[in-house]
């Protein structure tokens, strides 16, 4: 049997770089604001102190891509040293992801120009909701989206960054530093922007896909990104300083805004000032910037534009955080640590409860706490925990090859990033509380389930001739002299189809089952095998035994792909194939807009030479009658060929046609999908 399981190498540093950009970068448009609030004059100073954090983690993480080159963060990394603890850190991580979700969506919402409210609320719902109906889909082209708005966000940035240089001065004067106020003051500052390092852990999810060597590709993503964050961050943060002393509503405000009693306030402008500067720090210094270059209203315009962008960003940061949960729900229930269900697949590949369960946990959380500033202390253990657990994982395990100084310098870093999270724990109550919550109900279900598998009965063994033994005995000598079949579809019918036009030109038949699976890498070898594809045991076990009972030779192949085309084209080619049978999707008109056409597709880069037949599942298959003998027919009469061997002479020809039953058409076929 020919079973593939990899996935190709092709995720560049110019790939990768813009997707973790995307994650990493997003956080500026709430950590510049969160600062400011907190800290006031002081902010650019922790910016510079988690800077110099991001880089170290950023130093850190190249050691973890080279580490594991198959892919995972905190997930793999703990693993190779406990279960137990690569389970508390998947759970800080799906802390994180699920705050991520939330926040996004609600900044996304105060750039697009919504106050906390009702319609706030009910446009945070749907947005979730569609996110995850277009991930049920398995649509490719929310990455495609991704992508294009991390551009358009990282060019906006750039411009804003020119329109911000005559504020600098400003800035730089009003940076102050308050002494009086102690060492463990400060320290909890620090400690409530680091959630700055959030997104990081992408980049080690990443490596599965990155070219080799992944040790260069890592470094060759993570170094650009890591300087537009740190300088852009310590720039706006700069400019943020200098435009405060200029908002005539604000002028009597000298400490932090998060120490001002909003209800002592008597001007309505300077509350809504300060929700500005707190929920849409970007925006407030695009406007600024952009109106002192160019006018009040091409200000106004640039400013609205930009604000545009950066809630399209942060969208598709939630859409990144929802995939990301479903990827650590997969990983942990292929493992066994939490329920198998939740790596039930749908027709697209998307483990859909896994799905779901993201999507509506997201919602509650809005539903509970929508407070930017309450947001973010909820999502500062989930990230730092996770961050910690990785590099200390790594730097305590003796089976990853380090340099003496890269492991001392691994352990300082994960020392000190485990100050950082203790010191949150102590601080941050209910952070400490949502993350214990969160920790405590998974493992007490993995301890439940660990308790079931004991008590349960013992496995039933497989019967001595199932589906999967019936495959594992197919026929896989190819003779090159035979005409060669593949057939790209489930199906009863279309199997005895298969198996009679097969039969009738003595050819091989080749079945190709593409199981698709798109969830974002977390680990290494989670990629679905045969033994565990029920739907393809099933359907390539049956295709073997009709094959078999008809005496033609069978080989089946099991894929695990995210390009359903491509794979089918792929096989048809290399084998040598002069016919390709593909069935009519089973999916919505809507679906197909949104994920593509796959039968389209493979019209468009199918050889000449290759006929191709599509026919519905539900068309019974009409046996072909047995050939005449040459000397049972009359002399003289000649020999009328069935239709459906006609078509298949003709299609060499015209090579798409379509089959539904006795009666063959050589018509346009309709939007098709194939499995």
């Amino acid at each position: 049997m020919l079973v593939t399981e990899s996935r190709p190498r092709n995720l560049k540093w110019f790939h990768a770089g813009p997707l973790l950009y995307g994650d990493w970068g997003t956080s500026r448009l709430y950590v510049l604001g969160l600062a400011f609030f907190y800290t006031a004059g002081e902010s650019v100073l922790y910016m510079i102190a988690i800077s110099l954090l991001m880089a170290a983690v950023a130093w850190g993480y190249t050691i973890v891509c080279r580490s594991f080159p198959d892919g995972g963060g905190v997930y793999t990394a703990a693993r190779q040293l406990s279960p137990v603890l690569s389970v508390i850190g998947a759970t800080l991580l799906l802390c994180g992801y699920l705050i991520t979700a939330a926040i996004s969506v609600v900044e996304a919402m105060h750039y697009f120009g919504m106050n906390d409210g009702f319609l706030l609320v009910a446009f945070s719902v749907v947005i979730i909701l569609v996110v995850g109906a277009v991930n049920w889909l398995g649509a490719k082209s929310a990455g495609t989206f991704a992508l294009f708005i991390a551009i358009a966000a990282l060019s906006i940035s750039g411009l804003i960054a020119l329109m911000s240089i005559p504020f600098l001065k400003d800035g730089f004067q009003n940076i102050q530093l308050t002494s009086s106020r102690g060492l463990w003051p400060h320290w909890t500052s620090f400690t409530q922007i680091v959630l700055a390092l959030a997104g990081v852990e992408a980049v080690a999810n990443m490596t599965g896909l990155m070219k080799r060597p992944v040790k260069r590709t890592a470094k060759r993503t993570i170094l650009p990104v890591l300087i537009e964050v740190v300088a852009l961050n310590l720039l706006f943060g700069i400019v943020m300083t200098g435009i405060f002393s200029s908002i005539p509503e604000l002028s009597g405000i000298s400490q932090p805004l998060s120490s001002v009693d909003l209800e002592t306030l008597t001007d309505p402008n300077a509350v809504q000032a300060i929700e500005d500067i707190k929920n849409t720090a970007m925006e407030v210094i695009a406007h600024t910037v952009a109106t002192n270059m160019l006018g009040t209203t091409l200000g106004a315009i640039f400013s609205k534009i930009a604000a545009v962008v950066f809630g399209l960003l942060l969208l598709s940061a939630t859409n990144t955080a929802i995939m990301a949960m479903v990827s650590v729900l997969y990983a942990m229930a292929q493992d066994k640590e939490l329920p198998r269900p939740l790596t039930k697949l749908n027709y697209s590949g998307v483990p859909w409860i896994a799905l779901v369960a993201s999507c509506v946990v997201s919602v509650l959380i809005i539903f509970i706490e929508r407070r930017p500033e309450k947001l973010a202390e909820l999502y500062i253990i989930g990230v730092c925990g996770a961050i910690t657990v990785t590099v200390l994982s790594c730097s305590l395990n003796r089976e990853l090859k380090m340099a003496r100084i890269e492991r001392l310098g691994m352990t300082a870093l994960g020392v000190f990033l485990l100050t950082v999270s203790l010191t949150i724990v102590v601080t941050k109550a209910n952070a400490t509380l949502f993350a214990g919550l969160v920790i405590a109900m998974v493992l007490a279900m993995r301890l439940g389930l660990a308790t079931y598998r004991k008590a349960g009965p013992p496995p039933v063994e497989e019967p001595r001739m199932g589906w999967l033994a019936q495959v594992k005995a197919a026929e896989t000598q190819i003779d090159p002299s035979r005409p060669k079949i593949m057939l790209a579809a489930r199906g009863r019918y279309q199997a005895e189809f298969a198996v009679d036009l097969a039969k009738s030109q003595s050819a091989t038949l080749f079945v190709i089952f593409v199981r698709t699976l798109r969830v974002m890498d977390l680990t290494p070898g989670n990629v679905p095998q045969i033994r565990d594809d029920a739907d393809a045991v099933q359907a390539l076990g049956a295709t073997a035994l009709l094959a078999a009972e008809a005496g033609v030779p069978f080989v089946p192949i099991y894929v695990t792909s995210t390009d359903i085309a491509e794979e089918i084209l792929d096989y048809t080619v290399t084998y040598g194939c002069n016919t390709l049978i593909m069935g009519k999707s089973r999916r919505s008109l809507f679906s197909r807009k949104i994920e593509g056409d796959v039968i389209s597709r493979v019209v468009a880069d199918l050889p000449d030479d290759v006929a191709l037949i599509t026919r519905s599942a539900q068309t019974p298959h009409v046996s072909r009658p047995a050939k005449e003998k040459p000397e049972d027919k009359p002399a003289g009469d000649a020999q009328e060929p069935s239709s459906e061997a006609q078509d298949s002479k003709n299609s060499v020809k015209r090579p798409t046609l379509t089959d539904d039953g006795p009666e063959t058409n050589a018509s346009k076929p309709e939007p098709d999908e194939s499995e």
